[in-house]
């Protein structure tokens, strides 16, 4: 069966391509930072009886020599039949694309990683017709992050080395330093980030320990934590589109201007207050009357009492 752990530690070279130079670079290999990659199709299903999946194929652009494919297999135990699969994929991609491929196996305990670097031999009676040597990282050759400057300046390599680590007796701190890392990035990528490593993590004890992590400091407001921005601008869009409908129903026009500045306002308790005026008022303007902390107060109520509006 397919797992959380399983489907994160090959989807992020997917999604965050950036990850294949420092993985390289702790695997011996040279890859420049300039280096155009993107996804291939995974299938390699050849016959009807037999499907085949790989799990993830890069194509790298680098811009220092040749393109190549790169398959990423996340394996998470010991596998007879990857030993013939694998060389099957690597068969395959070259054949159908033309180009060099490399093989990437990802791994998150030290018995796996052993077995997976091979070689897997494919010979009789004493002669080698195919050797296979997977690229492997896992835990032997991966760095332990545990600090969070690391991790703000490279995230994506960070939360992939966490995923490799889930098990290592210095769990505690490597996720500690995630968290304080991500509350150095702008808001979209702390998101993403923090959902992704939630889900790759799964149903584990990594897992529960970083859901306890977001869950504590969720009760802290006012800190701009992930779990509180995430909250707040939750709570303060929902209040936004309720202030809209109810202006909608009550044929109140709205102008471009004010609509705007309620679905923008990340403050739930002001678009509560206007929420709590929609039932009431004439003109869509009279939401924002005496609101000391909106800037354009002053001049919108000046204008609303030379109008006979307030």
């Amino acid at each position: 069966m397919v797992t959380s752990a399983h489907e994160g530690m090959h989807r992020i070279f997917q999604e965050r391509p950036e990850i294949l130079t420092p993985v390289f670079e702790a695997l011996g290999i040279a890859l420049p930072d300039k280096a155009s990659v993107y996804a291939v199709a995974t299938d390699a299903t050849e016959t009807k009886p037999m499907s085949r999946h790989i799990d993830t194929v890069l194509r790298v652009d680098p811009s220092d020599g040749e393109d190549f494919l790169l398959a990423v297999e996340a394996q998470e135990r010991r596998d007879k039949r990857k030993e013939r699969s694998w060389p099957y994929y690597i068969a395959y991609l070259q054949s159908k694309y033309r180009l060099p491929v490399l093989l990437l196996v990802v791994c998150r305990d030290r018995a796996t990683t052993k077995w997976a670097t091979g070689p897997f031999d494919c010979g009789a009676r004493g002669w080698v017709v195919q050797r296979t040597y997977p690229l492997v990282a896992g835990p032997d050759n991966l760095p332990v992050i545990t600090d969070a400057r690391t991790v703000a300046e490279k995230p994506a390599m960070a939360v992939f080395s966490a995923l490799a680590h889930a098990d290592n007796p210095e769990r505690d701190a490597i996720l500690n330093a995630l968290h304080r890392g991500f509350a150095q990035l702008d808001w979209s990528a702390a998101s993403y980030f923090s959902q992704f490593l939630e889900n790759a993590l799964g149903e584990s004890p990594a897992g529960d320990k970083w859901r306890h992590i977001m869950t504590f400091v969720s009760y802290f407001p006012g800190r701009g934590t992930i779990l509180e921005k995430a909250y707040l601008d939750g709570e303060a869009k929902g209040e936004a589109r309720g202030v809209l409908a109810v202006l909608e129903v009550r044929g109140i026009p709205v102008t471009d201007d004010v609509r705007e500045r309620i679905t923008t306002c990340s403050d739930p308790v002001r678009v509560g207050t206007w929420l709590d005026r929609a039932g009431t008022v004439t003109h869509a303007e009279e939401l924002f009357a005496d609101d000391p902390e909106d800037p354009e107060n002053s001049g919108a109520a000046e204008a609303l009492s030379s109008e006979g509006l307030v």
